[in-house]
């Protein structure tokens, strides 16, 4: 079975010292590698009910991967990952834009879904795992958006510049990486442009406190926090017991990861 070998490997390198189980970091270690497991094997039980196709939510209908490039997988064939954005990309995709620029964009989830939702738009995708990169290509081609969606490896500060005359939307998700890159003082540009940014707090103590700093001035700033699945399960998955619900829309998020959502001061809907 998926991921079996693996996690007994796991739990195995817990056991060795029985005391270590008292200590709740060791349960929860536990705890979080029997979930990864049992997201696994639900995500194959989904692909046998529906192949790879999107099942619901923003991005509902495309033709997706069988694997991510980081983190989960399930939630995103579900259609829920990060649910806390949908209706903010939404009224994005409403207010009208010109380019996307997606600053760690892993496999493409939102490079192509993003594509798919606004036909007329370019989106610029970056990652520096070229694994990342092949899978975003493969992604974009399987869903008929090859051509809009422009895959890069490294961006760095000054290009911000290059999008500052278009209605763009910069989305940056890097793992921490949003502290040295979120600059304005150095990238003046970034004051025209529309963000949605993942913060890390568990590697920036004040990253939340840091950015409102940056951005107050510029910026009309909503905070999304993680909150409750809610979803339009299919069937089978409503059939099985609660836990196995709950496992299926996890994200195997550790602790709390805001979102910024900020727009220009000024931005209004496209003429």
């Amino acid at each position: 079975m998926a991921g079996s070998k693996a996690t007994a490997a796991a739990i195995r390198a817990h056991l060795p010292m029985d005391e270590r189980l008292e200590q709740p970091r060791h349960l929860n270690a536990l705890f979080r590698h029997m979930g990864q497991w049992r997201s696994t094997v639900l995500g194959s039980v989904f692909v046998r009910h529906h192949g790879l196709t999107i099942y619901g939510g923003l991005f509902k209908g495309i033709e997706y991967l069988d694997h991510s490039t980081e983190g989960c997988l399930l939630p995103r064939l579900l259609g829920c990952y990060e649910q806390e954005l949908h209706d903010d990309l939404r009224a994005f995709a409403e207010e009208g834009l010109d380019a996307v620029v997606d600053i760690g964009c892993a496999e493409g989830y939102y490079a192509v879904g993003l594509a798919r939702l606004m036909p007329d738009v370019t989106v610029h995708a970056y990652d520096t795992d070229a694994k990342a990169r092949e899978s975003c290509r493969g992604l974009a081609a399987k869903n008929g958006v090859a051509d809009r969606v422009h895959i890069g490896e490294t961006f760095t500060g000054d290009m911000f510049e290059t999008f500052a005359d278009r209605r763009t939307l910069v989305m940056i998700d890097t793992e921490g990486f949003e502290e040295e890159i979120m600059r304005p003082d150095q990238w003046p540009a970034l004051a025209r442009l529309a963000i949605v940014m993942e913060t890390h707090p568990e590697k920036h103590p004040d990253i939340v406190a840091t950015m409102l700093a940056r951005f107050t001035a510029t910026h009309d700033i909503q905070l999304r926090s993680t909150g409750p699945r809610v979803s339009d399960l299919p069937g089978w998955l409503l059939e099985l017991p609660h836990l196995d619900q709950l496992i299926a829309t996890w994200e195997f998020r550790a602790t709390q990861t805001p979102w910024f959502v900020m727009r220009p001061k000024g931005w209004s809907a496209a003429a």
